[in-house]
């Protein structure tokens, strides 16, 4: 696992060089913060996928672990269902996604590919939505894996799958999380609605 990490290229770390340089003096200044050390900072991102397919063809998953591997460039786990749905078919136990919790220079990669490169390429961009979880965390729903470069390479096939992606942040209020993520670069829109 460590060679993983060593054998990163140095540029994998871009965004988080920009964090500590650049944003977290400029956050520090505009938020009016004393200590260095109360600027908020990225802490996880969370990739969650659901595959309703699961429930009647255990192989899908299969195939989604493979593709969230190769975007998120780590091993994904399984999630299991909490509790019974007979209406879905789903048995407390059963298998219906996968998750994977990403930190350090995989976070920062990862976040730095989402903001450059996978957003832009969504049909029609006007931006993302301004709206936190009122603790300074952000969740981001993305209707087509196929926006990562790595999904079609990795044998995504037809099939389309989305995926909730949830940014955790130190901040303790969604002021200073907005902050934090408008400096990094994501790109919100004007209003903070999506047309």
């Amino acid at each position: 696992m460590m060679d993983k990490v060593q054998a990163m290229p140095a540029s994998a770390n871009r965004l988080k060089a920009f964090y500590e340089t650049t944003a977290r003096p400029n956050l520090q200044k505009t938020l009016g913060l004393e200590n260095i050390m109360q600027v908020p900072k990225i802490s996880k991102i969370v990739i969650n996928m659901g595959v309703k397919e699961a429930v009647s063809d255990s192989k899908e998953l299969q195939v989604v672990a493979k593709v969230l591997e190769a975007i998120a460039g780590q091993a994904p786990v399984k999630t299991a269902a909490k509790k019974s749905i007979a209406g879905f078919k789903i048995r407390e136990g059963m298998n219906i996604g996968v998750c994977v919790t990403l930190r350090g220079p995989r976070m920062y990669t990862f976040l730095d590919k989402l903001i450059s490169l996978s957003l832009p390429k969504v049909r029609d961009f006007q931006g993302i939505p301004s709206k936190l979880d009122g603790r300074g965390n952000y969740n981001l729903g993305i209707k087509e894996w196929n926006i990562f470069p790595e999904a079609e390479s990795a044998g995504a096939g037809e099939k389309m799958h989305g995926l909730n992606i949830t940014i955790c942040t130190t901040a303790q209020s969604d002021e200073h999380g907005l902050a934090l993520l408008k400096e990094l670069g994501m790109p919100f829109t004007k209003t903070g609605k999506v047309r």
